[in-house]
């Protein structure tokens, strides 16, 4: 695509810039620092001192410790770290303090540039109560529902009432799905709206709530915007954004398949008076829901006054990287183009890679990560914050990288990311890349008649808790391979795993392998064993791994998909079980924070009844009660962090429950 464009770095460009985020995001606007040739500093906290975005920047200041709450969201830390090291601009990435209007004007104040919007845009955009008083004001269409900030529990559920179940909770701060909850129930509400309360305070300091009408079947579409400082603002076309899971998007793409250019046009324009209507500067998107049966009626959401996460497959098909262009905008030159110039090319697909186990209700998951390998080649990019040895743990965000793929249609692009999906292997933490894959491939996303509830209502078919014998087999033989004799010097005949028994026929050698459940497990096919890999033949059919060994198993990936099988002893276990094993016990589903607990030891709860919340990543969790009867234990307290399958409290059940 050929479009004016400045060639050269203009003389206003800023020397050193402090990127104030950590993974994936940090590394990405490093990257184009570095083609810049601007000077980057990172920031680090003690949980990130050896993180990706640590190496690869020109220079990385320490900002205290794990908790995000002393690190990535002090700005006085930030500031601090920004005056050591001479930087001129400060890039805030997405999340943290990146629509945060203070940071912004604690930026101003401390005499550095703030790669993003001012402060007043970002202060009326992100409450999202004024920001869609102020775009209808501008003639942008706006979705029904309560008026007014500060609205008291009572009122929220008033307003609900009259606009009619069902309903959507949103925080008037922040976004990315935090802290949404879609109500179809009245009786529900109460809890709901104290959920929603206590998600959005924990994600953005403040749990102002607003209502919404919810939209059956909608489809999520956002315009990208780019507006520099002497009044000119054009669109980049639209991303769709309607594959999500828990009102967080999946898979992005662009553009969508749903809009003719008459739409696009008119959408476009909308963005652009949203845009105008709070004075932005640099890059932002505007986000609508649309009715998939209508895609002339849409209505305003929401503006992210930031980069998005999928602002990759808008770079892929109008050909301009999105960071420049913020730091070119914030360093003070003008757009060199109008929107006629704008043109989109091709087709870009992209899959955002979280640390989640989707066998186990997509629980945040966590771990070292031990094998890694992020596909590239032709039409295909990896944004990532991972390395082999990065340690993934409950305090931030589960997204670890994105992968996207580029075509000149919509077919070729799904098939390359399919493949690319196929190809990712991160061994040593449980990701949804298999899931991706395989939602990819479904009929509906092929045929592009998405919306925002498709995943959740195809997500049994694309997950399972089976595992395929294969994995079995390929576990049984690393564990055959590692017993078998090295050949050199004198063999000990009864170390040979031969199954031979004396006085009686050969005994197949069995191994206890363990994913969920206890497994007896004999090899049955050939296989061969190298270091990171195992390839084994069941009726006839050849099946390659990659591996990554552990001191009790092996991790094993395929097709995007991967296995922790542990080395089981039915001794030790019957011995270490938990005492509280069984029916009666509740344990944590995931590595994370207890945040609330509702009861004491001696209450008596009724079944369903929950008792604890446990957050990880952002996410809460609630425990309930597995059935009626008196709370015999309880292990923790709010602020205890616990592991993955930690007994938290026990229930022991009423005499007649039990019988």
């Amino acid at each position: 695509m050929t479009m004016p464009t400045t060639t050269t770095t203009p003389q206003t460009m800023f020397d050193t810039v402090l990127v104030a985020n950590r993974g994936e995001i940090a590394v990405r606007v490093i990257r184009t620092l570095r083609s810049l040739g601007v000077r980057s500093v990172a920031v680090f906290s003690d949980a990130d001192a050896d993180a990706r975005h640590v190496r690869e920047a020109d220079t990385a200041v320490r900002i205290g410790p794990a908790p995000a709450a002393e690190s990535y969201l002090s700005v006085e830390r930030l500031l601090e770290a920004a005056a050591r090291t001479g930087a001129q601009a400060v890039h805030p990435g997405y999340g943290f303090l990146a629509e945060n209007a203070g940071f912004a004007r604690a930026c101003a104040d401390a005499g550095l540039v703030f790669v993003g919007p001012p402060a007043d845009a970002i202060s009326l955009m992100g409450d999202k109560i004024r920001a869609k008083e102020t775009v209808k004001a501008a003639g942008v269409p706006v979705v029904p529902g309560s008026s007014g900030s500060g609205l008291t529990d009572g009122q929220l559920a008033d307003a609900a009432r009259e606009i009619g179940m069902p309903v959507l909770l949103k925080p008037s701060a922040g976004g990315g799905g935090k802290g949404m909850r879609l109500v179809r129930d009245a009786a529900v509400l109460g809890d709901e709206i104290a959920a929603a309360r206590r998600e959005a305070r924990a994600s953005f300091g403040d749990d102002t709530l607003l209502v919404e009408r919810w939209i059956d079947r909608p489809r999520h579409i956002e315009i990208q915007v780019l507006a520099d400082g002497h009044g000119h603002v054009v669109h980049l076309g639209e991303r769709e954004c309607s594959l999500q899971r828990r009102h967080q998007k999946i898979i992005e793409e662009a553009p969508s398949v749903l809009l003719d250019e008459e739409t696009r046009a008119a959408m476009g324009e909308a963005a652009v008076q949203a845009a105008r209507s709070c004075g932005y500067r640099g890059a932002g998107t505007v986000e609508f829901i649309v009715p998939g049966g209508d895609p002339s009626s849409y209505y305003f959401m929401e503006m992210n006054t930031r980069l998005q996460v999928e602002h990759p497959v808008t770079e892929l098909i109008t050909g301009l990287d999105l960071v420049e262009w913020q730091l070119r905008v914030a360093a003070g030159e003008q757009l060199p183009y109008k929107q006629d110039d704008i043109t989109l090319t091709g087709h870009a697909v992209e899959a955002r890679i979280c640390a989640e186990d989707p066998s186990r209700g997509f629980l945040p998951s966590g771990g070292t990560v031990l094998k890694l390998h992020e596909p590239q080649g032709d039409g295909i990019r990896t944004d990532s914050g991972l390395s082999e040895g990065t340690e993934v743990g409950s305090l931030y965000d589960p997204m670890l990288s994105k992968v996207i793929a580029y075509g000149p249609d919509r077919a070729t692009a799904l098939r390359k990311l399919r493949a690319a999906l196929a190809q990712t292997v991160t061994l040593g933490v449980q990701t949804n890349a298999g899931f991706l894959r395989r939602l990819l491939a479904h009929p509906a996303v092929v045929a592009g008649e998405l919306d925002t509830g498709l995943v959740e209502r195809v997500v049994d078919d694309l997950v399972s808790t089976d595992v395929p014998d294969e994995v079995y087999e390929a576990a049984a033989a690393v564990r055959l391979d590692a017993l078998r004799p090295s050949g050199e010097g004198w063999t000990d005949p009864f170390s040979v795993p031969s199954g031979w028994r004396m006085g009686g026929e050969p005994r197949p050698v069995g191994f206890p392998l363990r994913i969920t459940d206890p497994v007896e497990y004999v090899p049955r096919g050939a296989h061969t064993v190298t270091d990171d890999r195992v390839a084994v033949t069941l009726d006839g059919v050849r099946h390659t791994f990659h591996r990554a060994a552990l001191p009790d198993g092996t991790w094993l990936g395929r097709d995007g998909d991967a296995w922790h099988v542990r080395d089981h002893d039915p001794v030790a276990a019957s011995l270490t079980g938990a005492a509280h094993a069984g029916a009666d016990s509740l344990t944590a589903p995931m590595p994370g924070t207890v945040t609330v607990v509702k009861v004491a030891v001696g209450d008596e709860v009724a079944a369903g009844q929950s008792l604890l919340v446990v957050e990880a990543m952002k996410m809460e969790h609630v425990i309930s009660a597995p059935h009626a009867g008196t709370v015999a234990e309880l292990d923790v307290t709010p602020g205890t962090t616990v592991a993955m399958d930690q007994v938290l409290a026990v229930v022991a059940p009423h005499e007649e429950a039990a019988e």
